[in-house]
């Protein structure tokens, strides 16, 4: 039976799909409070939070645009790898200072305490970066410290089934 699209050729497809569809979206109309419907159409009814207070500061080049391309470099290196993701990464909000997570698996993230063990690989990739070891912070900067430098707001994890954790970043 003859393949229809390699691997390669299908992560090249579902890469320009994603880009596309974020080109041509329409934005969401405006509701009450801070959500903008991503609340109830990315992930269900936020049911926790916490703030992460962080020593980082934000970074002067952190704009709008570097936000959107650390968000396609990481989709990227995700659809580069031999399997499927097990999570989506997205920015969000009028300056893409809303950084979102939810599961694409029923089991990644099933529970907040997988949630927190998916942010702590991201920090221990955020780590190893030379941009934490140039600057001696990376015994003690987190994920969270890093998505602070590069200007978001907040992040917001979810199984996308039946709960989704807000962090806010200080």
């Amino acid at each position: 039976m003859q393949q229809f699209l390699s691997l390669p050729d299908f992560r090249r497809i579902a890469l320009w799909g994603l880009i596309l569809s974020a080109l041509v979206a329409r934005p969401l109309p405006a509701l009450a409070g801070d959500e903008r419907g991503h609340e109830g159409y990315y992930y269900p009814k936020v049911t926790s939070s916490e703030i992460y207070k962080s020593e980082a500061a934000v970074e002067p080049g952190a704009t709008r645009k570097s936000r959107l391309a650390f968000i396609v470099g990481f989709t990227s290196q995700q659809l580069s790898r031999g399997y499927a993701p097990n999570y989506a990464m997205f920015a969000k909000g009028d300056d893409a200072e809303k950084l979102i997570i939810v599961a694409l698996d029923d089991g990644v993230m099933r529970t907040l305490y997988r949630a927190r063990a998916v942010l702590a690989q991201m920090t221990s990739i955020a780590r190893s970066t030379s941009m934490f070891n140039d600057m001696g912070v990376a015994d003690s900067y987190t994920f969270f410290d890093l998505a602070k430098m590069i200007g978001f707001k907040q992040i917001t994890v979810s199984d996308g089934a039946t709960y989704a954790h807000r962090i806010t970043l200080q």
